[in-house]
């Protein structure tokens, strides 16, 4: 009887002890989106509700006349449009990009290693840095986009100041600077794919376009459902570019400005943090309908191991 009580006992302090270890190796990751992430998101619901007093002090309760300002304002209109028209001009094509690119450095190619950190090096550059280069090779009268297309004999364009393509051109920013990212997270999935299923197909005929769309793509799915939600996250919420690349002044500002960009100047220009913070709801409240969409849908494309 105290051998089974000791063995008891073993087990039990065995138990608590990796209890007590795997609580707290993710003890910081949730203490950190506790504090960054949870709480602000309610105290941004709270504040919400007021409205900045003079100098930023005394806030006011004004119920939902935050709100009701809001879907009166055509300028958030304008930037639920531009945040969404960036979106679909920016992931689609940055996650096909980024697939064919992962598909041809997973197999056999001399010097992956250097293709790779080429890919890569914009998403570790300091955005600030990036615009300011993508800002002078738009630049309208020095900058050597229109440098090469007057050498081609045709007209410069102004890439920035016309609003038919402003957001083109912050589009091609973000998916210049976000393709090696994605391309590295693709390029893990398919190193995750047994190689049997390949040598298999070789043996039965299968060419490579073949075993691309019935084993590549459908066992890289998992990874490419990861993507594609992080990268719509990472889009809905663009403001460094289009705040460093066109200004309020801008003719082409309307065109572009996002939800997060408008909330920047209502919050912090404007110091009215309580009509920003109701914008940021909103975009809240769009990322998590997108979110739940897309999780219902991946049960009929994602196929997992």
């Amino acid at each position: 009887m105290r051998s089974k009580k000791t063995t008891k006992m073993k087990i039990s302090v065995k138990t608590w002890s990796e209890w007590c270890w795997g609580w707290g190796m993710i003890f910081p990751t949730i203490a950190g989106l506790i504090i960054l992430n949870i709480i602000p998101i309610f105290e941004t619901f709270y504040l919400s509700f007021f409205k900045s007093g003079a100098f930023g002090k005394g806030n006011i309760f004004v119920g939902l006349e935050n709100y009701k300002k809001m879907f009166q304002d055509a300028q958030v209109w304008y930037a639920v449009r531009n945040t969404l028209g960036y979106t679909c001009l920016v992931v689609p094509v940055t996650v096909i990009i980024a697939l064919l690119l992962a598909v041809a450095l997973n197999g056999k190619m001399k010097g992956k290693g250097i293709y790779r950190t080429i890919y890569f090096i914009p998403m570790v550059a300091a955005p600030a840095a990036v615009t300011m280069v993508w800002k002078w090779l738009y630049n309208n009268q020095y900058g050597l986009i229109n440098y090469l297309l007057n050498k081609l004999g045709m007209d410069a364009v102004n890439w920035i100041d016309n609003p038919n393509i402003a957001l083109l051109s912050v589009s091609i920013i973000g998916i210049w600077s976000t393709i090696g990212y994605s391309m590295v997270l693709l390029l893990a999935g398919l190193q995750e794919i047994p190689r049997d299923y390949y040598e298999a197909s070789d043996i039965d005929g299968a060419s490579g376009i073949c075993q691309f769309f019935n084993i590549t793509l459908p066992l890289v799915s998992p990874t490419l459902f990861f993507v594609l939600v992080t990268s719509i996250i990472t889009s809905m919420q663009v403001f460094d570019v289009i705040y460093m690349m066109i200004s309020v002044t801008n003719p082409s500002y309307d065109s572009t400005v996002s939800l997060v960009y408008l909330f920047y100047n209502n919050s912090f220009k404007y110091s009215n943090k309580g009509y920003g913070s109701a914008i940021v709801m909103l975009l809240l409240l769009i990322i998590m309908l997108i979110t739940v969409v897309q999780t219902e849908l991946q049960k009929k494309w994602v196929n997992y191991m």
